[in-house]
């Protein structure tokens, strides 16, 4: 008996020991693993279609939940309801009209042009039930992007929203001369080639079309094109299949999201954010959805009180305005439990849940055409993702030396990337396998390569370059630090340099420019700002250039500052040198070189004086 006293006395203290042990040396073990198992079950699920004789789409999801439960309400917008039959009953007609009026066949890619509303679901979906591929086209921009979107995904027709067709003023006539079918959520046109929609609804069938036409027998058929701002100027068309579509729909579902959840969505659709994590989550949950057609700081919490939201999307700047905003009696009284979204600062982090409750802030971290996904399932603040040893055995990443001064990653003796210590900064490389492919962009291979990084750790291996420089702590907590390259990000849109130095450049007094991105206290990202040097014999002309910007660049990518040089630095591969200016900033007591600010009430770039630079760096100047 004494003995197995003993015995059990040992045991006991054996298991407690064992529990402290892994409280102290492994304090998120069991959270790690359960999260782990749920994306590994859902994994699972995914690869089982290869062996299925058809795919189960997210298109096909919302379906069967609109059999399951037509009268929930799918999507709220302006106070009106929209029920999963409503949804699915007017994207069907649009279908019918689709194959019947516009005669798009399986296989067709379609150009959508559409605001936030729920018609930009009911076109999306009736376009994807007759099989067509879709391009969302960011509405913010102009008309040589917008061109060239087209001719990245071969879209041969355009559905544009009624409160966008003024935005096709300039590049009509050019869509037209290319024999691209334009089509207008409107019951009357005033230009007789611009063809309407809401008038031959009516008429339509809200019966289902064959379900034929929308099946899919490959993961890895494209499905969407999103269009990203990257380091080669111009948009470029994101290929999104249906794995990714199916992958980032799961994941509210994986941060814990339930059919009970309301979920908030002020982000615009064309954004892989809003409409695959947002709109995809909310159909993966069989859930609710308050769609915004813009974001409102002063609505904001008044609408999740009105609504009894208990989710909502972020970008980092959303959560900045909203504390920015006026304290009041109710900023804790809602139902909000979690946030999901990316950019979230620390100091916003902290300030965010110590105004508004203790909300569970989920980041992640991923770019739309990226084959690397991480998610901050622990909530820790200020961190984008958590990795630890099984994350590492499912996805191989790895951070590797970068040199800021050449703008590239340092190599060794053989030519190959060298790997960064724990906790110190590199740059973010992702391998292409099977169980993580790079889908790459359409219409270019020669893009697709440009993201890719090949001979990196051996020959004859391949990385997804993110262009992210990121810190993994000894923890395993991932850690965002900064954007390499040509690529910075405001006004939550990512800015290509490239494409704004090519618009400026088009300006007669400028003879060479350099576009790069400075920090501002208390904002998220970087703002633009652009190092140049004017022609021999012309003057800097401030109304001129902020009529050129105004044209030709969406308000995201303008530059807020303008530095005349007389000479333009390069580093030694004979790139345009950026981190000096970067460095350096834009504050005029420090910089001798004369700078401009963007003034749009003096609608020109003026002289940007001290009282001015204080102005901004106080925040009482509005940017």
């Amino acid at each position: 008996m004494a003995f197995s006293l003993g015995w059990l006395s040992a045991l006991a203290a054996g298991i407690f020991s064992v529990h402290v042990l892994q409280k102290l040396c492994f304090p998120y073990f069991w959270r790690d693993l359960l999260f782990l198992m749920k994306i590994i079950r859902y994994g699972v699920k995914l690869e089982l279609f290869k062996f299925a004789s058809g795919v189960t789409t997210v298109l096909d999801r919302f379906i069967q939940n609109a059999r399951r439960i037509p009268n929930k309400p799918f999507v709220i917008y302006e106070g009106r309801v929209h029920t999963y039959r409503d949804i699915e009953e007017r994207s069907n007609r649009l279908a019918h009209v689709f194959l019947e009026k516009v005669n798009l066949r399986k296989g067709d890619c379609v150009a959508m042009l559409m605001s936030n509303e729920p018609d930009f679901l009911c076109v999306w979906f009736g376009l994807a039930k007759v099989g067509c591929s879709v391009a969302f086209l960011n509405t913010n921009i102009k008309s040589k992007s917008l061109r060239h979107c087209f001719d990245c995904c071969g879209a041969k027709t355009l559905i544009v929203g009624s409160d966008l067709v003024e935005c096709l003023n300039g590049i009509l006539t050019s869509l037209l001369d290319d024999n691209i079918k334009v089509w207008a959520m409107k019951s009357q046109s005033e230009h007789t080639q611009v063809h309407t929609l809401l008038d031959k609804l009516d008429a339509a069938s809200d019966q289902p079309v064959p379900a034929a036409l929308r099946a899919t027998t490959s993961l890895k058929a494209p499905t969407l094109y999103i269009f990203t701002s990257g380091t080669t100027g111009l948009p470029k068309a994101a290929v999104i299949t249906h794995l990714q579509s199916l992958k980032a729909a799961a994941g509210f579902w994986a941060f814990g999201g339930t059919e009970d959840d309301v979920i908030y969505t002020p982000l615009p659709l064309y954004h892989s954010a809003a409409s695959l994590i947002g709109i995809g989550g909310t159909i993966h949950l069989g859930a609710t959805c308050i769609l915004k057609k813009k974001f409102s700081a002063s609505q904001f919490w008044n609408d999740c009180r009105k609504h009894n939201v208990t989710i909502f999307q972020y970008i980092g700047e959303l959560c900045r305005y909203l504390c920015n905003q006026p304290k009041t009696e109710l900023d804790k009284v809602h139902k909000v439990r979690m946030g999901v979204g990316n950019g979230l600062r620390q100091d916003v982090w902290r300030e965010f849940q110590s105004r508004f409750g203790n909300i569970k802030m989920c980041e992640v971290y991923g770019s739309t055409e990226g084959n690397l996904c991480f998610m901050n399932h622990i909530g820790k603040i200020g961190t984008v993702g958590r990795s630890n040893f099984f994350y590492r055995l499912l996805f191989k990443y790895d951070l590797v030396k970068y040199d800021m001064m050449k703008d590239e990653p340092v190599k060794d003796q053989y030519g190959f990337c060298q790997r960064v210590e724990r906790g110190e900064t590199g740059l973010l490389l992702s391998k292409v396998s099977a169980l993580s492919p790079f889908f790459g962009y359409a219409g270019s291979k020669t893009l697709t390569e440009k993201k890719l990084m090949r001979n990196v750790f051996a020959k004859g291996d391949a990385y997804f370059n993110t262009g992210d420089l990121m810190a993994e702590d000894h923890e395993g907590f991932i850690c965002f630090r900064d954007r390499v390259g040509d690529t910075f990000r405001w006004k939550g849109e990512n800015v290509a340099t490239t494409e704004v130095t090519e618009t400026l450049g088009l300006v007669d007094f400028i003879q060479e420019v350099n576009v790069y991105g400075v920090e501002i206290p208390g904002h998220e990202g970087r703002a633009g700002m652009a190092a140049m040097i004017v022609r021999p014999g012309l003057m800097f002309d401030g109304k001129k250039l902020f009529e050129h910007v105004m044209t030709d660049l969406p308000a995201y990518a303008r530059p807020l500052f303008i530095r005349l040089q007389e000479v333009m630095e390069m580093t030694s591969t004979f790139k345009q040198q950026k981190f000096q200016l970067v460095q350096s900033g834009f504050n005029p007591s420090t910089i001798s070189d004369p700078l401009y600010v963007l003034d749009y009430e003096q609608k020109s770039y003026v002289p940007l004086t001290e009282p001015i630079y204080q102005s901004i760096i106080t925040r009482e100047r509005k940017l």
